[in-house]
């Protein structure tokens, strides 16, 4: 046997998680995957993953990379590890509330976290009069009526190479460097639900979700589309939007081939 660089790509609703990220006596999605990995691989195993998700947001395509010497096959892993996942779910009848979903060898240099090139994160909102108890963990609720000509108008804004420190929470530790690329970010309708999209080379923490509620607040009427070019240029916190809740964030996509941007360049 010989050492094996792995990458994972794995699927989670966040709901009843402490985030991605591991920490002592709580429930991680991180922890869970080196839980059962560990025990396939008979070492401990400790997994890097693309992206740290907050505790209730999901995941529809994260990916974290493992370095081990171990003897199961590799394309066997999924399987095996996600009989674990469901054992450890202690609830006959049900499934995991996370997946691996495919594994696969790459070369030694390669890493899950520093080899990304860019992540699309999906918001989805539900927009109806009466609000769905059973879709209180996928989704922001919300009542009054959004217009997503006005929300896609701000959204331009923010589309492109800027200092995107109004979009970070109060208190990240990112040093200086708060400049970001977004290449796409859109607003589309399908009757109750929006879904707002979005694209780039790396987001700061709650980014997204800072993005969220500052649009829906132009959605809703309590601030203009160009509002947002001055949040951008007033580098302030104070001047964008609430942060919108974890449970409508899905990470949706992580770009690792530069082929995959080519396109939001064209």
């Amino acid at each position: 046997m010989s050492m094996r660089n792995v990458l994972l790509t794995i699927a989670y609703d966040g709901t009843n998680f402490s985030g991605w990220q591991r920490q002592p006596d709580r429930r991680t999605v991180q922890g869970e995957i080196e839980r059962v990995l560990s025990q396939l691989c008979g070492q401990t195993i400790t997994v890097n993953g693309t992206s740290r998700t907050d505790a209730g947001v999901h995941a529809l395509d994260q990916h974290a990379s493992f370095c081990a010497d171990f003897g199961i096959p590799v394309e066997r892993i999924p399987l095996a590890a996600n009989h674990l996942l469901l054992a450890g779910c202690h609830r006959p009848g049900t499934v995991s509330d996370v997946q691996i979903l495919q594994a696969r060898e790459v070369g030694a240099e390669f890493h899950a976290r520093f080899s990304s090139r860019g992540k699309r994160y999906l918001y989805r909102i539900r927009n109806a009069a009466q609000p769905d108890l059973f879709l209180r963990n996928a989704c922001y609720q919300i009542e009054p009526p959004l217009d997503e000509a006005a929300m896609n108008k701000a959204a331009g804004h923010i589309v492109g190479t800027h200092d995107f420190r109004c979009f970070m929470a109060a208190g990240s530790q990112v040093g200086e460097d708060t400049v970001r690329t977004v290449y796409e970010l859109c607003v589309e309708r399908s009757g109750d639900w929006l879904t707002l999209s979005i694209a780039g080379d790396g987001f700061l923490y709650n980014m997204v979700r800072i993005i969220t509620g500052t649009l829906i607040e132009v959605g809703l009427g309590r601030r203009e589309p160009g509002s947002v070019a001055c949040a951008i240029e007033g580098k302030q916190r104070a001047l964008s939007g609430h942060t919108a809740p974890p449970q409508g964030l899905y990470l949706a996509k992580v770009f690792y081939d530069e082929a995959e941007l080519a396109a939001f360049r064209e």
